[in-house]
């Protein structure tokens, strides 16, 4: 390889994911004179955790997830966090429609549709947590919409497959969503490619990066190519690395000093998946639990209707199990390789100062199909084991790091991490990235090229509005901006049957 041609590039982006590929539209829309390179190691792109094979397909807004309305010891919430990712999700929403405006993505209606998101609350305080959740967010103008019921009727129209059949006088709630969304968020990344090449951007798959080293002031990458074997090297003043399970290790291959005291675990989602067309039919959204006492946030079970390639199905879970790969098409060496010296003592202090969620880690991998359909009856109490097939649905890679003496698990969140003065970027962690992409990219930019956002803003402004411009208009703009979106993307939100239509069991 030495001696052949080295590729000038202004941007490189490694991974061909959701991430990337918002990255670079935003890149060659403020810089359109830029040479953008994407490098995916697969056959095609989006086929990792951006696949809707590999994840649950909820356009995350905060509209019924628990986790992100923490309660207070007042019995109130923080809804803070729900409103913070509502804002993000609007500026995907955004940026989408203005895309479809402007011709360059294809028809919305292959990526994203209208699904409502309901929160169920159980026992008395899963009610109680719901309702100060309803009440806590049905002002702003992003959850206007939000309903909420504790009526049976009422509950057994929005949420016919649960409540057939249900015995017992145990407290439930339901709110409801009528503005919640399914998102395929495989076919939103190739379309986003399409865009970024229609706009002079290079998509490569089947390469994989064998090497990154920084010298001087650039970044070099050998690059192999899985289909002819042939070799390749790159250079470029910018490199972003959106590979998802692949960042870390590629990270510490290049000996970033920012990770190298980061660890890794890997953990793979499992479904009970069904695809009985008179359940389906049943179950016209996704609702989400709460997790049981004690037990870790990442336990929040959820029933999703889903739409793959135009088949409907109906997806429960997610339970953890394990595989050392970090990617769904990894290597089963890649959590032995990312083992070092520097990070070990992480890794022992994120197992003792975990123990909860290894506790959790370790019963769940080794559950049975009974434990599992017994967690999907306290769902869906006329489940029959038959009609649902258990089902992996994508790997992620838990980041963990020392935090004030602690071990901590950075997961569930997406964190931006930048080198070199800027001139590399990275993306660690897991949900919900997909759904926040536009806010995160421009997160990206702001952190690698501070000193440029002030030329590039008018341009972003205009494609892309952050959360923090989608903050700031008044509630009546907002809520007319969020609404003129929808319509470009053909969201109609979808009218619950009436309580008295006596919706009954499949």
């Amino acid at each position: 390889m030495e001696g052949s041609p080295v590729e000038e590039w202004d941007v490189v982006l490694v991974g061909g994911g959701v991430m990337s590929a918002t990255l670079g539209v935003l890149l060659a829309e403020v810089q359109p004179d830029w040479r953008i390179a994407v490098l995916e190691r697969l056959d095609a792109a989006g086929l990792e955790s951006s696949s809707a094979q590999n994840n649950a397909g909820t356009g995350h807004a905060g509209l019924c997830e628990f986790n992100y309305t923490p309660r207070r010891p007042d019995g109130g919430v923080d809804a803070s966090g729900a409103v913070r990712i509502g804002e993000q999700f609007a500026s995907s929403l955004l940026f989408w429609a203005r895309l479809v405006e402007r011709g360059e993505l294809g028809p919305p209606e292959a990526f994203v549709r209208s699904v409502p998101h309901l929160g169920l609350g159980r026992g008395a305080d899963g009610v109680a947590w719901l309702r100060a959740r309803w009440e806590a967010l049905r002002g702003h103008p992003l959850f206007t919409d939000l309903e909420f019921s504790e009526d049976p009727a009422v509950l057994a129209a929005w949420l016919p497959l649960l409540f057939a059949g249900r015995a017992g006088d145990e407290p439930l709630a339901a709110t409801r969503a009528a503005q919640g969304t399914d998102v395929d968020f495989g076919v939103l990344t190739r379309q986003l490619l399409a865009a970024l090449q229609r706009r002079g951007g290079d998509v490569r798959t089947r390469q994989e990066v064998t090497s990154l080293r920084r010298r001087g002031r650039h970044w070099h990458l050998e690059v192999r190519d899985l289909g002819t074997r042939r070799r390749r090297r790159l250079r470029t003043p910018y490199v972003f690395v959106g590979a998802g399970g692949g960042t870390l290790p590629l990270l510490q291959a290049a000996r970033v000093p920012e990770v190298r005291r980061y660890g890794a675990f890997p953990i793979s989602g499992r479904f009970l998946r069904t695809d009985r067309p008179q359940l389906v039919a049943a179950h016209r959204g996704k609702v989400y639990g709460h997790a049981e006492p004690g037990a870790p946030s990442i336990s929040v079970p959820h029933l999703d209707l889903r739409v793959v390639d135009g088949r409907e199905s109906l997806l429960f879970g997610p339970f953890a199990a394990f595989s050392p790969r970090f990617l769904v098409h990894g290597r089963p060496t890649d959590l032995l390789r990312s083992v070092r010296a520097g990070n070990l003592p992480v890794l022992l202090a994120s197992v003792r100062d975990n123990r909860s969620l290894v506790g959790y880690l370790v019963r769940q991998v080794t559950s049975s199909r009974e434990a599992r359909m017994a967690a999907l009856r306290r769902f869906v109490p006329s489940a029959r084991a038959e009609d649902w097939t258990l089902v992996t649905a994508g790997q992620r890679v838990q980041v963990l790091k020392r935090t004030g003496g602690r071990g901590t698990v950075v997961g569930f969140g997406t964190e931006v991490l930048t080198s070199a003065g800027g001139s590399l970027a990275a993306l660690l962690g897991a949900s919900p990235g997909a759904s926040t992409a536009v806010a995160t990219a421009l997160d990206v930019l702001a952190a690698s090229s501070p000193q440029r956002m002030a030329e590039w803003a008018p341009r972003l402004a205009a494609l892309a509005p952050s959360a923090a411009s989608v903050r700031a208009p008044d509630p009546d703009r907002l809520a007319e901006a969020v609404a003129g979106a929808r319509r470009v993307l053909g969201l109609t939100p979808v009218v619950a049957a009436a309580p008295d239509q006596g919706v009954g069991a499949p």
